[in-house]
């Protein structure tokens, strides 16, 4: 699994295989509503404005999913989202169904679809048509997979085989690595966090085969067993790989032992959110020092980087522990780790019984009951391997033209409304409030799709799946790394243009919005203004508050790692970020299973910031408006928190819910919807809540 830092995203739910503080007590988890509670009367619509009534569905709002039965000042979410909760059923290939997610996802899955088909089947070709085709058209070619067999990664399993000691260990893992193979840690090129403009190689900690440390190392009776059917996976997938009975059920004794020793110095997730403790430049003489039984100078020559002078080291403590295993763990484990760590990596490009069985640890993880069909395993995978080819056509036929004005006018009026916010604030002095409105002004941002496509120099061989997936591979690691020592390009995109998703990258200080979620449920242009504010309005409000979050607010407004806060402002910030934290870890996803309010802390900071931006700027765009829209007897502010709440609503199992918990920087979707709720103002008056009930409490959170 890699666990490279990525920047503050909106969405993180697809599932990894891969004393109270001052501000007074935190509200606890909206109780359930009584049956039969009615909702308070709505407010009156301003005075003096006439009035036009409406359907809900009029204005971009779903009749159908709410809960009229319920209470909005007891339980909000339950109230927006109770009537989808009770028909939404999770497809049996996925662990999680959100209603708004989840729809744009199928609609643009299935559009990925009929591209790839056509290009797969098409005769003569564009060059882009013919990569994403032929890549596709080999993945779904079950019957080539099946027949070619393990023979794709014979070689590396006979290498890992005559592995003998920390040199040929280290010979292996740097070719792995230079297959995109992530054995031991990972390499990547990353800006530096105390110079944003120079990009530097960086290593960081990986190579577990569970989601998460504490999976090894905890000794509650879930883990336990957990480790337990992870030991009988790993040995059931060796046997697939071609050892024997006994020496499948030995190597996966040694994989266990290996990874363990592995998660023993690793970073809990909660400290890699601390950039600081991620920063760690050393020279080679340095790295040579902390982990001097890697043979480095080897590693950097194989992968073709021998000129690489120095790097950052997300946490030395990790490597100074590598070098220890190296010198202690026995061949035999070394010669199961590597070999194992091959056939996870490969197993989706492998015969039927590997997948299958590959599942049955995900289905372990996540409560999944059925492999997701293979073509949509391989609309993922070309979307993987040749993201902004396949994003060339899908922007053709689905990014509507009006999109991207609507979202750049969104974020005009959001960084305007955040920039009134920081002026009125009063825990803020004036230095620092000028220091933050430089970083605001300096924040740029990316919509629809990049301006300059990526191109792919590698060959796509139409007859051979798992070729092509270890040359698309070593093709990004070779595009990785030749940007070391290069300038920072502030333009680049790290997510594909399909992706339902947005995200904030503190050290380029850009907001970036695909194409993909540019889309209705968020964004429609039939949709009323508070709608679209509550759904496109509070992503953009999320991402722009993450460049001020606990870890963006480390940040300045170059993206250099740098402490620009003055003492006692720092100080009340964190008091205010302390509230949102005792807030969240009260929360219970399952009985017995609280949020962590510390892992969460950066998203649902953004949450709550996004929300309340997203209302200002609702507000002033409706600034002078000649009547009042009314849908389903719902107020314009009430119709703009129900955006929000149906943007929400969702069903995850169990299963999924403890790993989400457990490995996810993100809250679990009702607590999005109430916990941030819970600390808005207006949204208290929009429904009329009485001070005091669970979605008004008497003590609320605020930081932006």
């Amino acid at each position: 699994m890699r666990t490279q830092r990525q920047p503050g995203a909106l969405l993180a739910i697809t599932l990894a295989l891969s004393a109270l503080p001052a501000c007074g007590p935190a509200a606890g988890p909206p109780p359930l509503p009584a049956a039969g509670a009615k909702p308070p009367p709505a407010p009156p619509a301003p005075q003096g404005l006439p009035i036009v009534e409406t359907r809900l569905e009029n204005v971009g709002l779903d009749e159908s999913a709410l809960d009229r039965g319920a209470n909005p000042c007891e339980d909000f979410y339950q109230f927006a989202c109770g009537g989808w909760l009770a028909k939404a059923e999770i497809p049996g290939d996925e662990a999680y169904w959100m209603r708004s997610f989840n729809e744009i996802e199928k609609r643009n899955e299935a559009e990925l679809r009929r591209i790839l088909e056509e290009a797969a089947q098409a005769g003569d070709r564009d060059p882009v048509s013919k990569k994403i085709g032929a890549y596709y058209g080999a993945c779904m070619d079950e019957a080539a997979v099946e027949a070619a067999g393990v023979k794709p990664i014979a070689d590396l399993l006979a290498k890992a085989r005559r592995v003998r000691d920390a040199k040929s260990v280290g010979a292996l893992v740097t070719e792995l690595h230079g297959r995109g193979i992530w054995a031991l840690f990972d390499i990547a090129a990353a800006q530096d966090m105390k110079d944003a403009t120079r990009v530097i190689a960086q290593l960081d900690q990986s190579g577990l085969g569970l989601p998460d440390r504490d999976y090894y190392l905890n000794e509650d009776d879930k883990s336990k067993a957990l480790r337990k059917t992870y030991e009988e996976h790993v040995a059931r997938m060796m046997r697939l790989a071609g050892a024997q009975e006994a020496a499948a059920k030995a190597a996966a004794a040694d994989v266990v032992q290996i990874e363990t020793e592995l998660a023993k110095v690793s970073k809990t997730r909660v400290e890699r959110r601390d950039p600081k403790g991620l920063y760690n430049k050393l020279d080679r003489a340095a790295l040579a020092k902390a982990s001097p039984d890697f043979p480095w100078d080897a590693y950097f020559q194989g992968l073709g980087r021998p000129d690489v002078k120095e790097v950052n080291v997300t946490s030395v403590r990790y490597f100074e522990g590598l070098s220890r295993l190296l010198k202690t763990a026995k061949p035999a484990a070394w010669q199961s780790y590597l070999a194992w760590h091959v056939v996870r990596s490969m197993a989706p490009a492998l015969p039927k019984a590997f997948v299958d069985e590959s599942f049955t640890l995900r289905a372990a993880l996540t409560g999944q009951q059925e492999v997701r069909p293979r073509w949509k395993r391989c609309v993922s995978a070309t979307d993987a391997a040749l993201g902004e080819l396949l994003a060339q056509p899908f922007v053709k036929t689905s990014f509507p033209g009006e999109s991207k004005p609507a979202a750049e006018s969104m974020v005009s009026q959001i960084s305007g409304a955040f920039a009134r916010e920081v002026r009125a604030l009063d825990w803020m002095d004036e230095g620092t409030k000028q220091r933050a409105l430089a970083k605001l002004n300096a924040m740029a941002y990316l919509i629809g799709y990049p301006d300059k496509w990526r191109t792919y120099d590698f060959e796509v061989d139409p007859k051979a799946y798992a070729k092509n997936v270890l040359a698309s591979r070593a093709f990004d690691v070779r595009w990785q790394l030749g940007k070391i020592d290069k300038p920072v390009d502030r333009d680049e995109w790290q997510m594909s243009p399909p992706a339902v998703n947005a995200y904030y990258d503190p050290q380029r200080n850009h907001m970036v919005f695909p194409a993909g979620i540019l889309q209705p449920p968020f964004y429609s242009v039939k949709s009323a203004v508070a709608v679209n504010l509550g759904g496109i309005g509070m992503v953009v409000g999320h991402e722009l508050t993450h460049g001020f979050d606990d870890e963006g607010s480390q940040f300045d407004a170059k993206g250099n790692l740098e402490d620009w806060w003055s003492k006692d402002v720092g100080a009340a910030f964190r008091e205010k970020t302390g509230c949102v934290e005792a807030q969240y870890s009260a929360y219970e996803a399952l009985p017995g299973v609280k949020l962590n309010g510390k892992l969460t802390l950066g998203e649902n900071i953004a949450d709550l910031g996004g929300l309340k931006l997203a209302f200002m700027a609702y507000r002033e765009m409706r600034k002078g408006a000649a009547e009042q829209t009314v849908a389903g007897g719902f107020t314009e502010d009430q119709q703009f928190f129900l955006a929000h709440g149906q943007a929400w609503c969702g069903k995850m199992r169990d299963e999924a819910m403890r790993l989400m918990v457990q490995v996810n920087p993100h809250s679990p979707p009702r607590f999005r919807v109430n916990g941030p709720l819970a600390n808005l103002p207006e949204f208290g008056e929009a429904f009329q809540c009485a001070p005091g009930t669970p979605m008004r409490p008497t003590r609320q959170c605020a930081v932006w």
